[in-house]
């Protein structure tokens, strides 16, 4: 794969890259889309699951439902795309990673800084008083109960009605603003307040680079656009930066 000398000459003289990943840079590791095509949780829309009112009526059910998604990616790994961010990530001083995703990847492939506009469905906290649950997860029927307060254990995402966690909105949006070099990356630009971040990285005179097979709202904007998959452009990428090292 050919990579111009423009977007390899602006990596090599950037200090601060900042990446935006949605479901696309998970797909090659074939996270499923979760929802429920068999059995029980066909009944279901996931937005009647994932929300505050349903898990305070019927915790049991939204429980089980989160621990059989969890127990679909136990086994998932992740692929090329997510260990080429984790090498490119020390060619530069400040490096981030804003994700969309909740399926822990970035981190288990080892990603030092990632930013998660949606929580991470590994994670956990109380929905009282909202203390992040450390404790081991036994994925059984029913929550467990927060150690100091006594509330529920509920998943630490983002559901449906809720807002976007204040800090991560404002870690990603300085990120935005300082990078040389932002990505995009198998993310439909197309939900905020993700979708105006590489627009404001552009404001501020970054170069943007999006990956994605298939156009989006931002391709036209985009200085480079590659309609390749994630896992086969990011791995030459980080090649070419070292060569071009």
């Amino acid at each position: 794969m050919e990579f111009s000398d423009k977007l390899l000459n602006r990596l090599r003289g950037a200090h601060s890259v900042g990446v935006l990943t949605g479901a696309g840079i998970s797909a090659p590791s074939g996270v499923p889309t979760f929802r429920g095509e068999d059995g029980l949780w066909k009944k279901f829309r996931p937005e009647e699951l994932a929300n505050y009112n349903a898990f305070r009526r019927n915790p049991e059910l939204v429980w089980e439902w989160y621990n059989w998604r969890r127990k679909l990616i136990k086994d998932i790994k992740p692929n090329l795309g997510h260990y080429a961010l984790v090498d490119m990530e020390k060619y530069f001083s400040d490096f981030a990673i804003i994700t969309q995703n909740v399926d822990n990847l970035h981190e288990m492939a080892g990603s030092a800084n990632v930013i998660g506009l949606h929580g991470n469905i590994m994670h956990n906290k109380c929905m009282d008083c909202g203390k992040p649950y450390e404790a081991e997860l036994v994925l059984d029927d029913k929550p467990p109960q927060c150690p100091d307060c006594g509330g529920l254990i509920r998943p630490d995402v983002v559901w449906f009605g809720e807002m976007l966690p204040e800090d991560a909105i404002r870690q990603a949006q300085e990120l935005a603003i300082r990078s040389e070099v932002f990505f995009s990356i198998g993310t439909s630009s197309q939900v905020e307040p993700a979708a105006s971040l590489p627009y404001m990285a552009k404001g501020n005179g970054a170069y943007i680079v999006e990956i994605n097979i298939e156009e989006t709202p931002l391709t036209p904007v985009a200085d480079e656009y590659f309609n390749s998959p994630v896992d086969k452009v990011l791995p030459e990428l980080v090649i070419a930066l070292e060569n071009k090292k």
